[in-house]
């Protein structure tokens, strides 16, 4: 089956006018949300701490889909199967574990951004420090690696379907989030968001309808059923891999047992934060109240887990039987995508052949979730440098005007340095890697800070420096020493492939390293921890040592409902586990899979009354 060779050429004026009209409507959000942004820094970061939970909900997922998630779904799928995306469905155990558990506590510490924590959590100058060194490292650097990757799917996409150059792509594309975020702030960019994310939905169904419509033979339409009895396809649709699966056990232990046991809570990454943090946060800080930061997660996780998976697995699907190999996919994709060739270029390639008007939209959906996520990204990072670096270590009396002012050119420069590290950027994975990585071993602390009372800044400083050297020892160390040939040799490499055993060692490593920290240096002094207990109402058993000499030691106590907490994380997650199966298998019914429809129907309906179990256990949540 042949594809038109340069998309350039497909696009017709309809499809022009759709994209241009969308850019435009989403820079008229951001010049009306101008004025309310300009009142303060609370405004301009968190959006007055108004926001209500269907609104913050959306605005969380559109921050997760960005132009090349859906790539990115589809190189997973080419190579591991429907199972591989795990890496990132097992991220639902943190997400569930936020909305019942730690959403409140943040709302409760009515902190500008997540990083202020340090200062109300520790104290003296390792407070100082962890505050004013990560509000420059994620901020700045870690910020503007993550946009600079992301900026590569979109050069990639401008190459692609516009023939243009990198620096016209990014030039184009970084103007218009410049106008509407630095002038709307956070809440020009939720509202956007909210936008953006309705258009990228649509285009992404589109996308799917006519992926499958692709693969029908003469001329007629394709359907589900061609889809699924196709035989390359059926050795990618198993939803859990076993040890019979290709690749053995240990595609098995890499792209399921690990993700599901270790990965979601011992890493750190932005959007997947064990305890919540980066943009989350800020939304989460952004809310009404406890009830409305509790409702935006939940919707969130809702959305992100069980609603936006299929369209994408569909494309993917229908692209083995389209373009089965790199070479068809380098015959269909014109010579300027020559550099960016693999196989989650499949995406870019499938939705070539949609009708026009329809192409408009599916390329303005892309649009969007990468300018959705640019701007939460700049904003957040400006926050960061404005509220814990400028406001907190260079000028603390600034006026809000000049806080404001601050946050908009920070947010200039966080663009402008995205424009130069997306032109550098050659292997976005190898980022990616590198990232999760450094976050290996840090996450089971920022889980116990909350709870522990012996956690100190020492704690979390000394599992940066643990986490990042490991992380520096495998880039460049481990191959030089032999250590990486002989991980992926003989037994070790039947168990789990490379990456697999850098994040396992990394986790132990980091984790062992901060706990010896942690009892060889002294505690947070006593008021400290007395101040932050009483503020955020945790309690617990981790707290006794503090709670049991302040006063009304005993109303304290009645805060802790974290049990209750991890069992509507453990319901919410097979609701919403249930629900995104229950979809694939009634997908799967309809193309004719034998008994795949009873099993659609099974889960959908044990999502349903998981979710009114949830609703019953999350009443018994304690909120203010």
């Amino acid at each position: 089956m042949t594809l038109p060779v340069a998309f350039a050429d497909l696009l017709k004026p309809v499809d022009l006018w759709i994209i241009g009209l969308f850019l435009l409507s989403v820079i008229g959000i951001g010049v009306w949300a101008a004025k309310r942004a300009s009142k303060s820094a609370a405004d301009f970061f968190l959006s007055g701490r108004s926001m209500p939970w269907w609104l913050l909900g959306v605005s969380m997922v559109a921050c997760t889909f960005s132009c090349d998630t859906p790539n990115l779904v589809t190189d997973i799928v080419r190579q591991k199967g429907v199972a591989g995306n795990w890496a990132w469905w097992a991220f639902l155990l943190t997400g569930m574990l936020t909305v019942f558990v730690y959403a409140k506590l943040w709302r409760r510490s009515a902190l500008n951004t997540d990083l202020g924590f340090y200062e109300i959590r520790y104290s003296g100058k390792p407070a100082s420090f962890l505050r004013g060194f990560r509000a420059v490292y994620l901020g700045l650097f870690f910020n503007v690696i993550i946009t600079g990757t992301v900026s590569l799917a979109a050069i990639k996409i401008g190459a692609v379907v516009f023939g243009l150059s990198p620096v016209a792509t990014l030039g184009i594309a970084l103007a218009a989030v410049c106008i509407y975020a630095t002038l709307g702030g956070l809440t020009g960019s939720i509202w956007a968001d909210f936008y953006q994310y309705t258009v990228a939905m649509v285009g992404a169904v589109a996308a799917a309808y006519f992926a499958v419509d692709m693969i029908g033979e003469g001329g007629t339409g394709g359907t589900l059923a061609q889809l699924f009895s196709n035989e390359a396809v059926k050795a990618k649709m198993a939803f859990i891999p076993t040890p019979s699966t290709a690749g053995g056990l240990s595609t098995m232990m890499t792209i399921f047992i690990l993700p599901i046991a270790v990965q979601w809570w011992a890493t750190w990454y932005p959007g997947a934060e064990p305890g919540g943090g980066g943009y989350i946060a800020q939304r989460m800080l952004s809310a009404k109240d406890e009830k409305n930061a509790v409702g935006a997660t939940l919707l969130f996780n809702f959305l992100h887990y069980a609603l936006r998976s299929w369209p994408w697995l569909l494309v993917a699907l229908a692209s083995i039987i389209v373009l089965p190999d790199i070479s068809s996919l380098k015959a269909s994709l014109p010579p300027e995508a020559a550099n960016y060739i693999k196989e989650d270029m499949a995406y870019p390639a499938m939705i070539a052949k949609l009708p026009a008007g329809w192409l408009g939209v599916v390329i303005a959906s892309l649009v969007a979730a990468y300018m959705s996520t640019i701007a939460t990204q700049v904003n957040w990072g400006s926050s960061y440098l404005v509220q814990d670096f400028y406001v907190r270590f260079v000028d603390k009396n600034a006026s809000p005007k000049k806080q404001v002012m601050a946050g908009r050119i920070c947010m200039v420069l966080l663009m402008a340095a995205t424009f130069g590290m997306a032109l550098i950027l050659e292997n976005a994975k190898g980022g990616f890697d590198l990232m999760l990585q450094i976050g290996a071993g840090t996450g089971l602390l920022y889980i116990l800070r909350w709870f522990w009372w012996r956690i100190n800044a020492w704690s979390e400083i000394s599992a940066m420096v643990f986490s990042f050297a490991v992380a520096c020892f495998f880039q460049w160390g481990a191959p030089e020493c032999g250590l990486t040939g002989w991980l992926e040799s003989g037994w070790r490499a039947e168990i789990f492939d490379l990456s697999a055993w850098k994040l396992l060692i990394g986790v132990g490593i980091t984790t062992v390293g901060w706990l010896i920290v942690t009892f060889c240096t002294k505690p947070e002094k006593r008021e400290v921890l007395e101040d932050f207990c009483g503020k955020i109402r945790a309690g617990g058993p981790g707290w006794k040592a503090v709670v049991s000499k302040m006063p009304a030691a005993q109303e304290q106590k009645t805060g802790w409902d974290v049990p209750t907490g991890i069992l509507c994380m453990i319901v919410g997650c097979l609701a919403i586990w249930s629900c995104l199966f229950g979809v694939g298998y009634l997908l799967y019914g309809i193309g004719g899979v034998d008994g795949a429809m009873w099993k659609g129907i099974a889960l959908l309906a044990t999502s349903v009354a998981g979710t009114v179990a949830l609703l019953k256990l999350a009443s018994k949540v304690k909120l203010s």
